[in-house]
């Protein structure tokens, strides 16, 4: 029977479970995600992030990201975080800058390093997209916000009722707007460049926080007056320092990562060992 060994981290909350598929391959990802993720019979998660050797030379390491229900994801700001991390402590790397192979393409890590820990990542998200992709149905009377695209798609309301997010959310993850689906932020100006925000994540629901949806967060408040290129968006598991550069226009994301705990499961039928 195969143990695969994991890691359980966090960043601000959005936790998954991380393992090196380039000495542990998993035949069923998206499998695996379902069952490991839930919060009952499994470890418990927001998802399943593998990590590999990259298969070109423009990256060093590679990631796939699964959510709870077994969809695969573009991109994870929080998990490229815990990557760089893991990658750093466990001595997989020495390097301080990281090339990530994403679906979303390569993105860039700093680590910011003291005394051999790795105390905060800063992650270069790119440049964010505005045109709504041709499979999203903009013909269906959605103007409740704005659309930002940050390798994944994301859809912004500002409003003071941020606690909607469960109801409003799971709607309109599935709105006839969004084919595909779409991941969705409620935001409220708490004060000068500071954003309250709850997520609703397509694929897995309401999350402590989304790395990719504070960055949609804080360039749709950029764009439309509500707060500078620099802000600070706090949401229910943590904050996220985020700056939209007027010199590249990429956007870049700064927050901490953690570490959970260690353990085997087997990879047959979902029996933890810790």
């Amino acid at each position: 029977m195969a143990k695969i060994p994991f890691t359980k981290m966090h960043g601000c909350g959005n936790d998954y479970i991380y393992v090196d598929v380039s000495h542990h391959p998993i035949a069923d990802p998206s499998a695996a995600a379902v069952a490991w993720s839930d919060r009952h019979k499994g470890i418990g998660s927001d998802g399943l992030v593998l990590i590999g050797y990259s298969p070109v030379p423009e990256a060093d390491f590679s990631m796939r990201i699964f959510n709870a229900d077994g969809s695969e994801a573009m991109m994870c700001g929080n998990a490229s975080r815990c990557i760089g991390k893991y990658l750093y402590e466990r001595r997989l790397t020495e390097k301080t800058d990281i090339r990530l192979l994403t679906l979303s393409g390569v993105k860039k890590l700093h680590l910011h390093v003291r005394n051999a820990v790795v105390e905060s990542v800063t992650v270069d998200m790119g440049e964010p997209a505005f045109d709504v992709p041709e499979q999203f149905d903009a013909t269906q009377g959605l103007d409740l916000g704005q659309f930002v695209s940050m390798g994944n798609p994301h859809y912004v309301i500002f409003t003071e009722d941020v606690d909607q997010v469960g109801e409003t959310g799971r709607d309109l993850e599935h709105h006839p707007a969004f084919p595909q689906r779409c991941n969705i932020e409620f935001a409220r100006i708490e004060k000068d460049n500071v954003l309250r925000t709850r997520v609703w994540e397509r694929g897995t629901g309401i999350t402590k926080a989304c790395g990719t949806g504070a960055c949609a967060t804080a360039v749709a408040a950029a764009l439309t007056g509500r707060a500078g290129r620099i802000s600070l968006i706090v949401m229910d598991g943590g904050s996220l320092g985020i700056e939209w550069r007027e010199e590249d226009h990429h956007v870049y994301m700064t927050g901490p990562a953690e570490f959970v705990f260690d353990g085997e499961i087997d990879d047959d039928d979902n029996k933890m060992i810790q």
